[in-house]
C-alpha cells in the first residue's frame, strides 16, 4: 500500500481535521479526503467519523492509529536525521590520527570544520601509525590522517597526500661542540641518542635512516610520545630527531640547536588513508572533501 496513505492518515488523526492535515502536508483538502477513502477501502473498514466540526476516530481507527503513529514518527525521525546528515547540521564523524598529525596538522583543521558545522560531533581515535593502519584494515575505523614514509602504498588502502614535513636532528647546550659544523652519522653513534620507542612509525623512520648508511643506532632513551623528545634534549640528556615544527619554539629561544648533518634526512608525508572498498557515511565523505578542498584553514 502507498505509504502516502499512511502519512495522510497520521496527520488527519493527529489534528482531527482535514484542513489542518492538508496544510501540514502541503496538499489540497480533496487530496487528503481521497487518500483516507482509498486507505479505508484497502483496509475494508472506516477509520474516521466525519462531522461539520472535523473528524474523529472510529474504534478501529483509534486502535490502528496507535500503531501507525509510532511507525510514522520513527520514519519521520529517520528522514530528519538523514536530511540533517546531508546538510551537515548534525551527526558524527570518526577520525583516526597519530600524535604527530594532531599536533602538527589536524587540530586547526578540525577546529575550522567544527566552526563551519557546529552540529557535527568529532570523535578522534588516537594511536601510532601502525595501529591506525591495522584499525583501518580491520574495518574498525573508516579513515585516518597519518604520517607515512614518502611513497608509502598498500594494495588494500587508498593513500592521498595532504602535506609533508622535515625532520631535523637537534641537541641541547650540553652538546654545543657540535654546533656550526657538519656532523657525520658515524660520529652520532658515540653520543647518547633519544628516540621514540619501537613499534612506532617515527622510530621505524629513525632506524631506517641510519640503516641506509649501514649504521645501527641504539638509543639511550626511548619515549612513548614525540612531544617529550624536545624537553629531554633541552635538558641535555641526549641528541634526537624530531619533526621540525615540534622544535620551532625551543629553536627560536636558543634552548636547543639544529645539527648540520652530512646526510640529508628525507621528508615525510602526512596522508589521508582509507580502505579502498570502504563505503563512508555522508558526513565522513563531506569531511574528506573538506580536508582536500582549498576552502579550509591550512596550518
Amino acid at each position: 500500500m502507498n505509504f502516502d496513505f499512511y502519512r495522510t492518515f497520521y496527520y488527519v488523526g493527529k489534528y482531527q481535521n482535514i484542513t489542518a492535515a492538508a496544510k501540514a502536508l502541503y496538499v489540497t483538502q480533496p487530496s487528503v479526503t481521497h487518500a483516507i477513502r482509498s486507505l479505508e477501502q484497502e483496509l475494508g473498514c472506516p477509520l474516521f467519523i466525519r462531522s461539520q466540526k472535523g473528524v474523529r476516530f472510529t474504534p478501529e481507527g483509534e486502535k490502528f492509529y496507535a500503531s501507525v503513529a509510532s511507525a510514522c514518527e520513527t520514519i519521520f525521525q529517520a528522514e530528519a536525521s538523514l536530511e540533517a546528515a546531508k546538510n551537515l547540521s548534525e551527526g558524527l564523524v570518526a577520525i583516526g590520527a597519530s600524535e604527530t598529525t594532531l599536533h602538527y596538522y589536524l587540530i586547526p583543521i578540525l577546529a575550522d570544520f567544527q566552526k563551519k558545522h557546529p552540529g557535527i560531533r568529532l570523535k578522534l581515535f588516537n594511536a601510532n601509525t601502525p595501529e591506525m593502519l591495522q584499525e583501518i584494515l580491520s574495518g574498525h575505523i573508516d579513515f585516518a590522517v597519518l604520517v607515512v614514509n614518502n611513497g608509502y602504498n598498500h594494495e588494500d588502502l587508498s593513500v592521498t597526500h595532504l602535506t609533508d614535513f622535515q625532520d631535523i636532528m637537534i641537541a641541547g647546550k650540553a652538546f654545543s661542540g657540535l654546533r656550526g659544523r657538519t656532523v657525520t652519522l658515524e660520529e652520532l653513534m658515540d653520543y647518547p641518542l633519544v628516540s621514540m620507542e619501537k613499534g612506532t612509525m617515527t622510530r621505524q623512520f629513525f632506524d631506517d635512516f641510519f640503516h641506509n648508511y649501514n649504521l645501527t643506532p641504539e638509543p639511550d632513551i626511548e619515549l612513548a610520545t614525540t612531544d617529550l623528545i624536545v624537553p629531554i634534549i633541552r635538558g641535555g640528556l641526549g641528541i634526537g630527531m624530531v619533526p621540525e615544527p615540534f622544535a620551532a619554539e625551543s629553536l627560536s629561544k636558543g634552548e636547543i640547536f639544529k645539527l648540520t648533518l652530512e646526510k640529508e634526512i628525507p621528508r615525510r608525508e602526512i596522508c589521508l588513508i582509507k580502505k579502498k572498498k570502504a563505503s563512508l557515511s555522508l558526513i565522513g565523505e563531506a569531511f574528506i572533501q573538506y580536508l582536500l578542498s582549498d576552502n579550509r584553514q591550512v596550518p
